[in-house]
């Protein structure tokens, strides 16, 4: 195990051990880590009582965070004809059909969302192997593959966020920047734990949420209480 710095080793004194806070007391100890020379990414981790085996119990979708997440994101689409004009227009980094397939297949994977028309699915599906692992693949469920790849261009360019429950039942995803204000970080973790509350699984049983916490790039992890 490698060594713990001096500098974690300070932070985490700042933290109560085992013991969780309410959610602006968190941010605004979250903000005083802000002791690097680069902007730090802040994520939030929320552990649930959901069965990853159990295909009714995934947890799975995406939001638009109110304040964004600080970064902006490339984007490519697959789509032809008015559809491809209408992603152009909304600011896609990348618009094709087959010569875009051929790129990716050659092992091009430079960007961070990929989107695609209905009926570039076919061209689209032979890709799952290169697009699959690296969590690319265009998903009905997560409304990367819509008819109105305008406005869902908008949104991931606006800093659209996605999220899946991995093996473990924990959600995780980015909710901003270290240097966004307090109630900016708040408003977006805020809406984030709505989201997942609100995609609660009919079939759960017992406890549903079971713990959240906040951290940055380097910190060390705050709990929220529930």
């Amino acid at each position: 195990m490698a060594p713990t710095s001096k500098r974690m080793q300070s932070l985490r004194g700042k933290c109560k051990d085992k013991t969780t806070m309410g959610l602006p007391e968190a941010v605004a100890l979250l903000k005083e880590f802000d002791t690097t020379k680069f902007d730090q990414t802040v994520e939030i981790a929320m552990r649930l009582g959901v069965d990853d085996k159990q295909a009714d119990q995934i947890v799975r979708g995406s939001i638009v965070l109110p304040h964004g997440i600080g970064k902006s994101k490339t984007v490519v689409v697959f789509a032809k004809g008015a559809a491809a004009d209408e992603a152009t227009e909304a600011g896609a980094d990348f618009v094709g059909a087959e010569d875009l397939a051929e790129k990716i297949k050659g092992g091009w994977l430079e960007f961070d969302t990929c989107i695609a028309a209905p009926d570039m699915m076919g061209l689209v599906g032979p890709l799952g192997r290169a697009l699959g692992p690296r969590g690319l693949m265009p998903s009905p469920r997560a409304g990367t593959v819509t008819p109105d790849v305008g406005k869902v261009v908008k949104e991931y360019k606006a800093g659209k966020v996605e999220f899946r429950n991995d093996k473990g039942g924990i959600v995780h995803a980015v909710v901003g920047k270290l240097s966004f204000e307090a109630n900016k970080l708040e408003e977006n973790i805020q809406s984030f734990i709505d989201r997942i509350m609100g995609m609660k699984p009919a079939t759960i049983k017992g406890q549903y949420l079971r713990g959240i916490s906040i951290s940055a790039t380097m910190s060390p992890g705050i709990r929220i209480a529930i």
